[in-house]
């Protein structure tokens, strides 16, 4: 076991050691009844398992979820990269991918291997953002494992859907890069103002008391940096996601900068029968306005899909 945070509400975290085929160490928390349908919580780039809020975990659990949530590969408690070669975001960006050190291919198989170290054969995946495509690519790899998806401010991989703002970058990606812990709770601030929500109330406390919880698990910017070129080298889903028939439901923001909505879109009409949410005024976050509604449809969902296993 491993300690919990001293602002941590929920159940200790643990640790799976060794997982999947890359042999990775991965930092877990679980909420819930273990013998209820497994729902598997995927983050994305830049995040760790504390960006899924405890309400949320909790709220999921109390609909009769065992929901698992973790840190990904270089992030957070889990491992770290350090003794890969320096990734090069702007090469990636220009189409020289030769500084890539995994792809999100990898990091499903480290989902899968987590699933494995549990004892579980098959989850329901809901994922954000960058978690949201590793889900699809779960999906997509090992579709025996997974019961159903839900994919949240995501995209397909394809060049001309789901990109950001360009007038978010400069805000986002300009200037030195923070390094202390109050310069990350800073930086954490300033993006919720540009690409978060606006038809939802922010809680800047909130907001700052995660962003310096996530530094003090384990801040590393060439793992983020290291993770954002996995994501450039992984392409496009899309003739993939064309081929899945598992229960879908796809979340995306009309207000999302990070993430414009066609993404979402683009991912609703490549998997067949996916349900589509489009939710107004909310941006590239998960604000606590909708967080009710959010594990609402998720645990229908979810229990649609159980229903469909047994007939």
């Amino acid at each position: 076991m491993r300690p919990v945070d001293r602002n941590d509400v929920g159940p200790p975290e643990e640790r799976a050691t060794g997982v999947g085929p890359h042999c990775i160490d991965v930092a877990y928390q679980r909420f819930g009844d273990p013998a209820a349908p497994p729902v598997l919580m995927i983050m994305g780039l830049a995040a760790q398992m504390v960006n899924w809020p405890d309400s949320l975990c909790h709220e999921l659990a109390g609909r009769g979820l065992h929901v698992i949530r973790f840190d990904n590969r270089d992030s957070g408690r889990s491992t770290h990269l350090t003794g890969a070669p320096p990734a090069n975001l702007p090469a990636a960006l220009a189409g020289d991918l030769s500084s890539a050190s995994y792809t999100l291919s990898d990091m499903a198989a480290d989902a899968i291997g987590l699933l494995d170290a549990l004892g579980i054969a098959s989850a329901h995946l809901v994922g954000a953002s960058m978690g949201g495509e590793i889900a699809q690519t779960v999906a997509i790899e090992h579709p025996g494992r997974v019961r159903s998806l839900t994919s949240i401010m995501a995209t397909t991989g394809q060049a001309g859907v789901g990109q950001p703002d360009p007038a978010v970058l400069p805000v986002l990606f300009g200037g030195p890069p923070a390094t202390t812990r109050d310069e990350v709770i800073a930086q954490a601030l300033r993006a919720a103002r540009v690409v978060g929500s606006t038809g939802f109330a922010i809680d800047e406390a909130e907001l700052a008391a995660r962003a310096g919880r996530a530094f003090d698990r384990g801040y590393d910017l060439h793992g983020i940096t290291r993770q954002a070129v996995a994501q450039v080298a992984s392409g496009d889903r899309t003739a993939r996601l064309r081929a899945l028939d598992l229960p879908t439901l796809v979340i995306h923001g009309l207000a999302d900068r990070m993430r414009d909505p066609s993404g979402g879109r683009a991912t609703a009409a490549a998997i067949a029968g996916a349900e589509l949410w489009l939710v107004d005024g909310l941006g590239h976050d998960l604000p606590p306005g909708l967080r009710p509604e959010l594990a609402r449809r998720i645990a229908a969902h979810v229990e649609r899909a159980e229903a469909r296993r047994v007939q």
